[in-house]
């Protein structure tokens, strides 16, 4: 089908403009006097590790931490895969050896940071008396919550000792640059990754405040260390985080502009809703909608946004928010002709599952009910994997090495 292949194609040009192969070369600083460190963790994290081997014209050692099955072969960094979203033991223990590494660095070493979406996760040096296994639950009621990511990890800074500028903090007096590859609504590099080399605005009040607002069952130690509050996070003007630098090597906004080109190029007009919406992703599909049928007289068109929605669950079905909101888009679009739409992760995962996202057309739910699909059924089960793999219309990639947030792409012909 030709709107699929063009709005998959539209996808791939997305992600591709954020590689970090692409894109990392000018933000690269000069060689230190001394030493240059690597550290680094997030989805993108051996992908970005690969293409500054290719570009830097010195020696390198160094550790990073990336997803299982995301992993790209490095010479000179090390590279361990841990578990996404809910962390494990080789991730933290891949977060202790970082920890050591940084302690050791002296004044004229460069630490250089290369930080993406799924860095909170991946790096995981748990505070005080608080367990792998304490983590672990918190992160897995967060994740199910619906939770911003701003407020999920608001609670994993104040929960570890290595987010939240800690990082950084631990390897002063060396100077640190950190490449930063945004998948957070309005790039906020205290949020990418938790932050683990700028201040952190955060507080522990906050953090308590967010557990209590959604109900979290939290182990005793949890509850405790909060409660003390004996070791704030590193904020603004902390003389340990003088030496540092964040530089944003690729933004969904980026990507959302080499989409807009290639529309152009097909003779469709871009409309570019935003690249940090948020919000539940039941009521974002169906809010989208509604801005569809509102275009229909403008065709052809495309309305082009990122963002991260939130889904809260509360049935057995499998799924990402991407998935959940082109369910609720679709019911909401109730079959109208000349609209099709395509949502996937740029990571390539939506959610835990193994597609990016998937793709709907003017035909989505007449084929659904030849089958016997029921779709507010499926949507209430939290079940959109499901549905659209009954139909064959999931977007499979595969890892794409890169994360920079959600891409959603509605046609109006």
């Amino acid at each position: 089908m030709m709107h699929h292949s063009f709005l998959q194609n539209l996808f791939l040009e997305a992600v591709a403009a954020a590689d970090p192969v692409r894109v990392i070369a000018p933000y690269l600083p000069p060689l230190p006097k001394g030493r240059t460190v690597v550290v680094g963790f997030g989805k993108a994290a051996a992908q970005m590790a690969f293409a500054l081997e290719s570009h830097w014209p010195g020696p390198l050692t160094g550790l990073v931490i990336t997803r299982y099955g995301h992993g790209v072969p490095c010479r000179q960094i090390e590279v361990i895969e841990a578990a996404h979203p809910v962390p494990d033991k080789k991730g933290e223990d891949a977060a202790r050896s970082i920890m050591q590494i940084v302690k050791s660095l002296e004044a004229d070493d460069l630490l250089l940071c290369l930080v993406s979406g799924g860095g909170s996760a991946l790096c995981v040096v748990p505070a005080a008396d608080i367990t792998l296994a304490d983590k672990q639950k918190v992160n897995e009621q967060l994740l199910k919550s619906g939770a911003t990511i701003e407020e999920i990890n608001c609670v994993r800074k104040h929960l570890s000792l290595i987010k939240g500028g800690q990082l950084a903090a631990a390897a002063y007096p060396a100077s640190v640059v950190t490449l930063a590859i945004s998948d957070v609504p309005g790039d906020d590099p205290s949020v990418i990754a938790s932050g683990p080399t700028v201040a952190d605005p955060t507080t522990f009040a906050e953090a308590r405040e967010i557990t209590h607002r959604y109900q979290l069952n939290l182990p005793i130690s949890v509850q405790e260390y909060l409660k003390a509050e004996k070791t704030e996070t590193p904020k603004p003007g902390d003389e340990k985080l003088s030496r540092t630098k964040f530089r944003l090597i690729a933004t969904p906004s980026l990507s959302l502009q080499a989409a807009a080109e290639i529309s152009k190029q097909n003779d469709i007009e871009p409309v570019i809703l935003g690249d940090a919406i948020e919000g539940d992703a039941e009521h974002v599909g169906q809010q989208h909608a509604a801005t569809a049928l509102s275009y229909l007289e403008r065709a052809p068109c495309i309305l082009l946004s990122s963002g991260e929605t939130t889904v809260t669950v509360r049935g057995s079905g499998r799924g990402g928010r991407n998935g959940h909101y082109l369910l609720s888009l679709a019911i909401a679009l109730e079959g109208q002709a000349g609209i099709s739409a395509i949502a996937c992760d740029t990571d390539g995962i939506d959610g835990s599952e193994d597609n990016a996202g998937a793709v709907i057309f003017p035909d989505t739910l007449k084929r659904a009910q030849k089958r016997d699909l029921e779709p507010q059924s499926y949507l209430a089960n939290n079940d959109s994997y499901g549905f659209f793999k009954a139909l064959g219309d999931l977007v499979l990639t595969g890892p794409t090495h890169t994360n920079v947030n959600d891409f959603r792409a509605i046609l109006i012909e």
